[in-house]
């Protein structure tokens, strides 16, 4: 499918709120055959996403540790995290250590996820995931690691006001290009 109607399609999806706002742009290099060109996401006239730039304002993570450190990262524990730390220690351990511990384990889980998930959009192709969230569900698309298929899930119009404030939990485990998406849309109802 050719750029321009592969962009109709997706703008016919946008949500009306965000018309005008969210613009998807594309450049190509027509005679470099084996550059396929770059594709972006716009809000407001800015460049957010541009897959293959560091220098935007989204923080993208270089490691591990960078995303333990980070005091805006806050990842919910719930009692059967802590239960499966006691089975893990076979109860030796005391009750405060093992909330410390399971935050750990979660978070170096958390971490692991961000990281591929940004590895794997950096060598993905706009084109080939716009392709793919115009025939899946949105609720497989909302439910993916994918970040771009999560972006483009939560400015469509098919998402309604009551399924964006349900998701409020969700989005705090989720990239951060894929949290500003999440409040620019919540922005709107």
């Amino acid at each position: 499918m050719s750029w321009s109607k592969l962009k109709q399609q997706l703008e016919s999806f946008r949500c009306p709120a965000l018309d005008g706002r969210v613009e998807y742009r594309a450049t190509s290099y027509r005679y470099l055959i084996d550059k396929p060109g770059i594709c972006y996401i716009a809000v407001d006239k800015k460049n957010v996403l541009n897959m293959s730039d560091t220098t935007s304002t989204i923080r993208w993570y270089q490691s591990e540790q960078e995303i333990k450190n980070d005091p805006n990262i806050q990842v919910p524990i719930n009692n059967e995290d802590i239960e499966a730390i006691r089975k893990d220690t076979k109860g030796t351990v005391p009750e405060d250590r093992l909330k410390v511990i399971a935050r750990s384990r979660k978070i170096s889980e958390y971490a692991k996820d961000i990281l591929s998930a940004q590895a794997s959009l950096s060598k993905s192709n706009f084109i080939v995931i716009a392709n793919k969230f115009l025939t899946t569900s949105i609720e497989d698309s909302l439910e993916s690691n994918d970040i771009l298929l999560n972006i483009l899930a939560l400015v469509d119009r098919r998402v309604g006001k009551k399924r964006i404030l349900n998701m409020t939990e969700k989005m705090k485990l989720k990239h951060p290009i894929v949290q500003y998406f999440y409040e620019l849309r919540r922005s709107t109802l």
